[in-house]
């Protein structure tokens, strides 16, 4: 047929213009070309040779800025137009279909006009983003154009008198209100910009956030198609997969969403609701959360109706689709419903909507805008959630900032409650807002589900309804009993990692007693109970996958079987598949909708949990510090007045003058208090005061210390004075300063209302040493130099790693309590105040570091400088420094005045002083006798890093080389190893679980889906019979062909869904037998028992895959944790020295965690999302071949997105575990330090660090669910795009409509899940990290605790006498290091006392390890009562023999367990240990004698009990030979002279190895062996070698003394 604008028909004057130009029809429509081409023809050269420089030109993220007003407005129009213009397409071919000879000028028009919308939009966005609004005119032009040929459109229509009834009257009256609106945008553009017509133009700015290139966080700036599709995120994500995403790239948040911003939005409408309520309510937080983020929840919401009737679309196209192709064949050109008009075909729109391809391409449309729509509702939640849980931790931190002391010191408030409303309660919000659309989008569209449902299946839907209602409660059920569980798998999991970490800190006392297996069972059994409790969570969690797959077949089930027996007429296959589909929509409504509902109850009593805290007391307001002195004339202002600018040389001078008056002043002076406390009372919260009656003045610049006994009210006093107690009455009155005070340095001003304060209980900020000492002042190098030096830090400072850069607090190095307080010191020293609180600084020190500090710091360092000193002690030596002295007792002042007043007025307190002074005197002696704590302090620091860096130094090499194995330079190999799929650890888990496990979970889940897909074949088979009131033998004409293949297909299927389901494909064959050779009347409900059955085997086999999934997660969690277990307690000593505790701890938590109870269900909903995507490709392929085609550049697509977005998304999760932990320890640090941040007035500076640490968390969360929409669009749109080739192969291969309805029901679940395959797939990939973590500690060495000697060889008595001969010996540490023993040779005879010393790191230790073979012995031997030690297996060699140990090690349980783990012994027998140890006393007065209970660590007895429980311990052990390693370290004189009197008596006819900490512990030995360098260098009895002179063991006795 020959093409013609017009049209050739018969007889037709198409192109006639007898009747006046314009009532020509073609000739209009010509005329509608005419703007399209025009705005071709100027727009294209413009896009194509571009603008050269006419860019912004201010620096900004170019692309992103919108300059020109109605932006959104005019993409919506576009879209519309596109839309609109489709349509005019669509109806233009169709109605050609209907004439003689093809008509262009029907289509033509609107296709031209389809191609000039989308360059408007290209050329709009283009000129916008350069910023050219002159170039907008063009645009302008076309409107007006395009408006006016569409009118004179439409009023020849009107004209003909055609209305509403004809389909193309209404889409060109859609277009004229479309082109007029846009012509309305573009009007209000030039007003706005002036850019013509007006003599000046108006210039912009860019918003502030895009000139701000930190921000990197685009969406709220970009244009709507890049909104709506992430496009913006396309750079970031391809970039990741070259290096990793790292918090740099990310960069800020916009200013809308940061912290601050969201808090004031909260914060306002809280406070409003104060001013306008009653003031006795509370305010509401629901109300204030609505006020501040309603309106995105309103869009949120109503984005999600749209997506959700949208939704609907699907089963309805699906059903026309499949009609009309059953009736395409019976549609004749005679039944027209349209008419003739100008000579061409109008038709109605029901009429196109009845075209397949039409259907087709609106099912397409639908489906991507529905997919849109629901994207961007979940963005916009999310967004908002965030917003909120940014509000909600500033509301809280402001709030922690401004508790009273009272409550957290009386347990109002405990730590664990505010970490809970941090971690817990804000993210349960965040999540509720997450989900509440959904609570009422989905009631909704259940609603609308049913309705349509009955619509198309009449009563029996209500049936199948009713099924799924009914059994939604289970679910409800199901999920509480899973919270329930989770809560006490956790409790066991926190008790088992409870017994772990004691194990890990005492594995060497464990090897050298030879326990390791006794306490490991102990842990065994614990993770027995929880092991028990897991099982019972893999129960409920596969109940519930279970639930969620069976009440769909099971709703089906009921009502196809209850419409085959209630209505007569058969089900087509339209309804049926469109039903089908319905049922598919409805369950995850009803899914998730128990537990949306579980997150609102949880919201709920997250909401009274944080507005009771908000309720909680405050301290007083700020105006206690600058209360008004009742001595000063004049009133003060809380901000420094102008501080006049004094010489320094003046300054010095008059200080110099006054130095000799000042002395002598009595603080009755004005200008001499610096803070005076008149008449009173403070209490602590409860109405009984604490201090009471209390009147005292303290001097300005002098030092003023506060005595008294323990809790007597010293450090109370303190804090009253800081406004830190609850004042019943009286006041508190701090002076103002004299101008010239206020400046010191010239420079720095001391700032008036901050008062340095060092705390009682140390507190250390998780930062650098630095950082805690200046603490937020500027770094001043001399200065600080000399607080250092003052409080002597500068050894322990050198010991650490990095020097005072080194971490310090939870996350760094655990320093020692004296360590911690000596730098709470220093940072009240560097602190720039005029007054200074220390409240008893020399606690935790030793006495030359007090002495030191005394000296240094408080008298040179302080008092040089003129500062206020104010000192709580319990040292009176120390009086004789103070200018003022308050003796406090029961919580009032005793006395107070100069040390010379109470001399002469209170004889009586000045003589008790005295008597104490010199008790502290004796112990002052008796303290430098010993070995310093502090020297034992750094002692066990280098300790700790001694071996830490023999670790680093072996783990930087293995670090290498796994760098080297693991990236080579080239970038392909980084990109290919990121983007891999760690198989080898998938392998290894499922290995883990068995392989019995494996294959029935492979085999049930293929048999699952095979019977899946076989019930909708069979349906197909079913729907598509003959009607049942015809004979027999016209199914053989009709549908023969393809009836018995269905058949056969179908015995097929079931014959390939293994055996199992052979006696299936049996009863199969019997029907299908049946049914043709059963005469008469053939009945639909035949097919009713098969499909009963096929249901039934379907949930009966998810329940059985749900099962064994969950059941091979806990079988592989097992065998992996009791391997790890294992593996772990019997490696070497030295894998403890070199891996940190932390380290291995993370492999029992977090790791250990993650197997037991994310890796199955990840995996669960992988392979389920896998085999359901790839039954429906198989399926789809099946019934339309074609499609495999179209599939193969699909598949390219889907590969290349999941490759990419693993990567980013594993980076930015990375990204938002890590920003986490410091935003959480943020919080307890402030909570724990609140006294010392509010005395120091640096409330700001925390509250804004606190800011930056959550908008950074907000903003790696925000980019990892905007990377998540960024998947997800992109696999909704590749699920439409299938959809649309399923169908179009369909119409155009024309096949059976049964099998079609099949086809387009899968196609359309496979959109559904294709984002969940990416997903759990990302999620396995990071989950499976733990898997490889645990296993690289899998392929650790162990111990050979086997021995070459049989153990029935060694005697049982053996060593009976003791004698130790030691030939040649080498031991080292580990085969790559040095040896620390170089042919040590000597001999011990039975019961010898031995002492070994030498400098640290002379070998000492190590040649006690050698005796338990401990370390490797590479050269030479020990022989032990005549049998080499290297030649037994160690658990007898270790049981043999007694240490006792530096560090005293005792854990929790009874103390019948500390003593004898293994119950051999009987109860006299510890008895008389624990005699001889002097314990048998106080043991006998604690509650249950033996069985009393020893905390973790053994914390509640002191360490000189501990260490005599050590020695009970070794006692109880009968061995002859007894080590004491170093044992009188760390224990008083008192302690260590009981320990060398036992030693003595208890061990008299034993050999006993002692290595000296201090030489006179051994001078009373038999021998003694002189070690340095791994060598003996002396060697013999004391007494001789005391006689040379410049002998070592001579030199050590000599510094001893």
């Amino acid at each position: 047929m020959a093409l013609s604008f017009c049209g050739n028909d018969r007889g037709s004057s198409a192109y006639s213009v007898d009747n006046g130009v314009l009532d020509n029809g073609c000739f209009v429509d010509a005329l509608n070309l005419v703007p399209h081409v025009f705005l071709l023809f100027i727009t294209f050269p413009i896009l194509f040779i571009g603008w050269g420089s006419q860019s912004s030109k201010v620096q900004i993220h170019h692309n992103t800025w919108l300059h020109f007003p109605g932006h959104n407005l005019r993409w919506i129009l576009t879209f519309t137009l596109l839309f609109v213009h489709v349509c005019e397409i669509a109806e233009g071919i169709v109605s050609n279909t209907q004439m003689e000879s093809n008509h262009l000028h029907l289509f033509m028009p609107a296709l031209m006009g389809f191609i000039a919308a989308t360059t408007s939009v290209v050329y709009y966005h283009n000129i916008e983003t350069a910023n050219f609004p002159k170039l907008l005119l063009a645009l302008f032009i076309y409107w007006i154009l395009a408006f006016i040929t569409k009118m004179i459109k439409l009023w020849k229509f009107a004209e003909a008198s055609l209305g509403v009834q004809q389909l193309r009257f209404c889409i060109t009256a859609l277009l004229v209100v479309l082109y007029g609106l846009l012509m309305a945008v573009e009007i209000n553009v030039i007003r706005v910009r002036k850019y013509v017509f007006f003599a000046n133009p108006q210039k912009v700015k860019p918003p502030e956030d895009l000139q701000d290139l930190g921000v990197r966080f685009l969406q709220p700036f970009v244009n709507l198609l890049s909104k709506a599709t992430y496009w913006w995120m396309n750079p970031l994500i391809i970039k990741a997969h070259k290096r990793p995403i790292e918090l740099k790239k990310i960069g800020k948040l916009p200013i809308a969403m940061r912290a601050l911003t969201n808090y004031m939005r909260l914060k306002d409408s809280y406070e409003e609701q104060r001013k306008t309520e009653d003031q006795d309510k509370s305010p509401s937080i629901w109300k204030s959360m609505y006020r501040a983020f309603g309106g995105p929840i309103l869009l949120s919401s109503t984005l999600r109706y749209m997506a959700d009737l949208l939704g609907f679309a699907g089963p309805l196209c699906i059903s026309g689709i499949v009609e009309h192709l059953d009736n395409s064949t019976e549609f004749d050109r005679t039944n027209k419903t349209g008419n003739m008009t100008f000579g061409v075909y109008f038709m109605s729109s029901t009429e196109l909507l009845q075209n397949t391809s039409v259907l087709a391409v609106l099912l397409f449309l639908a489906l991507v805008l529905q997919r849109t729509f629901l994207q961007a509702s979940y963005y916009v939640t999310i967004e908002t959630g965030i917003n909120l849980r940014g509000a909600l931790l500033a509301m809280i931190y402001n709030k922690i900032l401004r508790l009273s002391t009272s409550n957290m010191s009386m347990g109002e408030m405990t730590l664990g409650q505010i970490n809970n409303l941090v971690a817990i309660e804000t993210n349960q919000l965040m999540w509720f807002l997450f989900l509440c659309p959904n609570l009422w989008a989905m009631p909704v569209q259940i609603i609308m589900g049913v309705i349509l449902l009955y619509y198309l299946l009449g009563e029996s839907a209500l049936i199948g309804a009713g099924v799924i209602l009914l059994l939604a409660p289970v679910q409800y059920l199901i999920a509480t009993k899973l919270a329930d569980t989770q809560k006490s798998t956790l409790d066991y999991s926190t008790d088992r990692l409870k017994k772990t970490t004691e194990i890990l800190k005492g594995i060497k006392l464990l090897k050298l007693y030879a326990w390791e297996n006794i306490f490991c069972d102990r842990v065994e059994e614990t993770r027995g109970k929880e092991l028990t409790s897991l099982k019972t969570f893999s129960l409920y969690t596969s109940m519930s996958i279970f639930m969620n797959v069976a009440i769909p077949i099971a709703a089906v089930l009921a009502t196809f079987v209850t419409h085959a027996y209630i209505e007569e007429v058969r089900l087509s296959p339209a309804r049926a598949f469109a039903s089908l589909a319905l049922f598919h929509i409805l369950v995850t409504p009803l899914f998730l909708l128990s537990t949306v509902v579980r997150f609102a109850v949880k919201a709920l009593v997250s909401v009274q949990k944080l507005s009771e805290f908000l309720q909680s007391d405050e301290i007083g307001d700020d105006s206690w510090r600058n209360a008004e002195m009742p001595l000063e004339v004049g009133k003060k202002n809380k901000h420094h007045g102008i501080t006049k600018v004094v010489n320094r040389k003046g300054r010095y001078r008059m200080d110099n003058y006054e130095q000799p008056m000042r002395r002598q002043l009595r603080p009755t002076e004005t200008e001499d208090v610096a803070v005076q406390v008149n008449e009173g009372y403070f209490t602590w919260g409860s109405n009984l005061s604490t201090l009471s009656d209390i009147n005292i003045q303290i001097p300005t610049g002098q030092l003023t210390m506060i005595v008294g006994q323990v809790g007597c009210g010293k450090s109370s006093l303190l804090l009253a004075m800081l406004g830190e107690m609850q004042t019943i009455r009286g006041k508190v009155y701090w002076s103002k300063l004299p101008d010239y005070e206020v400046l010191y340095d010239g420079s720095i001003s001391k700032n008036r209302y901050s008062v340095a304060y060092a705390a009682q209980k140390s507190w250390l900020l998780n930062a650098t040493v630095e950082e805690n000492i200046t603490f937020g002042s500027p770094f001043n190098k001399q200065r600080y130099k000399a607080v250092i030096d003052a409080c002597s830090l500068q050894p322990d400072i050198d010991l650490l790693p990095f020097g005072d850069q080194t971490e310090i607090g939870e996350r760094g190095i655990n320093l020692s309590g004296g360590q911690r307080q000596r730098i709470c010191v220093a940072r009240a020293l560097y602190q720039n105040t005029n007054i200074v609180f220390l409240d008893d600084p020399f606690s935790a020190l030793d006495i030359h570091l007090s002495d030191h500090l005394m000296q240094e710091g408080i008298l040179k360092f302080l008092q040089d400088d003129k500062r206020t000193v104010v000192l709580v002690t319990h040292k009176l030596q120390y009086l004789i420094h103070a200018d003022w002295i308050i003796a406090m007792k029961d919580g009032s002042v005793l006395r107070e005045g100069t040390l010379k007043d109470i001399q002469t007025y209170d004889v009586e307190l000045y003589e008790h002083w005295k008597t104490l002074m010199n008790r502290q005197d004796q112990e002052l002696e008796k303290e430098t006798e010993m070995e310093s704590q502090t020297i034992l302090e750094r002692k066990t620091l280098r300790r700790a890093f001694y071996s830490r860096e023999a670790k680093s130094q072996t783990d930087d090499e293995d670090e290498e080389e796994e760098v080297e194995e693991d990236d080579d330079d080239n970038m392909s190999t980084t990109t290919s190893r990121r983007s891999k799929i760690p198989w080898k650890m998938c392998c290894r888990y499922l290995s883990s679980g068995g392989f019995l496990m494996v294959f029935l979970m492979v085999s049930s889940k293929l048999a699952k889906h095979s019977v899946m897909v076989a019930i909708d074949y069979w349906l197909a088979a079913w729907t598509s019979s003959n009607p049942h009131n015809q004979s027999l033998a016209d199914p053989f004409v009709n549908a023969t062909n393809y009836t018995k293949n269905d058949d056969a297909q179908i015995a097929e299927v079931t014959h390939h869904c293994l055996f199992l389901f052979q006696m299936l494909s049996l009863i199969l064959y019997i029907i299908v037998i049946l049914k043709w050779s059963s005469l008469g009347v053939l009945q639909h409900r035949s097919y009713v028992p098969v499909f009963i059955i096929l249901c039934g085997a379907a949930i009966a086999l998810c329940l059985i895959t749900s099962l064994t999934v969950e059941f091979l997660g806990v079988a592989a969690a097992t065998n992996l944790h009791h391997n790890l277990l294992n593996k772990i307690i019997h490696a070497p000593i030295r894998f403890f020295d070199v891996t940190p505790l932390g380290q291995i701890l993370n492999r029992f938590s977090a790791d250990t965690n993650i197997i037991d109870q994310h890796i199955p269900q990840t995996l669960e909903s992988l392979t389920r999302s896998i085999l359901l995507c790839l039954s429906a490709i198989g399926v789809i392929a099946f019934v339309t071949p074609a499609f495999l085609i179209a599939l193969v550049p699909l598949m390219v697509a889907f590969y290349f997105i999941q490759k990419y977005f693993r990567v980013a998304s594993k980076d930015l999760q990375d990204l938002d575990d890590s920003t986490q932990l410091p935003l959480l320890c943020h919080f307890s640090e402030t909570a724990e330090g609140l006294t010392t941040i509010r005395a120091f007035r640096h409330e700001a500076r925390f509250k804004q660090r606190m800011l930056e640490l959550t908008d950074t968390n907000n903003t790696a969360y925000l980019f990892l669910s905007a990377a998540n929409r960024w998947l997800e669009v992109r696999t909704d749109y590749l699920g439409a795009v299938i959809v649309l080739t399923a169908s179009v192969a369909a119409i155009w291969t024309s096949s059976q409509s049964g099998l079609v309805g099949l086809g387009l029901t899968y196609a359309l679940t496979v959109t559904n899940y294709l984002n969940w395959v990416v997903r759990n797939l990302a999620d396995l990939e990071v989950q499976m990290a733990a898997v490889k973590k645990v296993n690289s500690f899998l392929s650790t060495e162990s111990e050979n605790y086997e021995g070459s000697m049989n153990v029935s060889q060694v005697p049982e008595d053996w060593p009976q006498h003791g004698e130790i001969k030691i030939q040649d010996l080498c031991v080292r540490y580990d085969t790559m290091l040095k040896p620390v023993l170089k042919h040590v040779n000597a001999h011990i005879n039975p019961g010898q006392k031995v002492g070994i010393c030498g400098r640290t790191g002379s070998g000492k230790s190590s040649l006690s390890l050698a005796f338990f073979n401990m370390v490797d012995v590479f050269d030479g031997k020990i022989v032990i009562d005549g049998i080499d030690i290297c030649k037994l297996p160690l658990q007898t060699l270790r049981s043999r023999l007694s240490i006792i140990l530096q560090d005293p090690v005792l854990f929790s349980g009874s103390i019948r367990l500390n003593l004898d783990p293994e119950c051999t012994c009987t109860d006299d027998r510890l008895w008389e240990a624990l005699e001889i140890a002097q314990l048998k006393n106080m043991v006998k007065a604690l509650p249950g004698g033996l069985d009393a209970v020893v905390t973790e660590g053994g914390e509640n007895f002191s360490v000189g009990q501990r260490q005599l429980f050590c020695l009970a311990r070794a006692f109880v052990r009968k061995s002859s030979i007894l080590i004491m390693d170093e044992a009188t370290a760390s224990i008083d004189m008192a302690t260590e002279n009981i320990l060398q009197k036992v030693v003595m008596t208890a061990f008299a006819d034993r050999t006993v190895v002692t290595i000296a900490h201090r030489v006179h512990t051994i001078l009373t030995a038999d021998l003694v062996i002189v070690m340095k360098r791994g060598s003996i260098m002396e060697y013999g009895k004391p007494e001789i070698l005391m006689e040379q002179e410049d002998g070592l063991f001579a030199s050590f006795v000599k510094a001893d003394m």
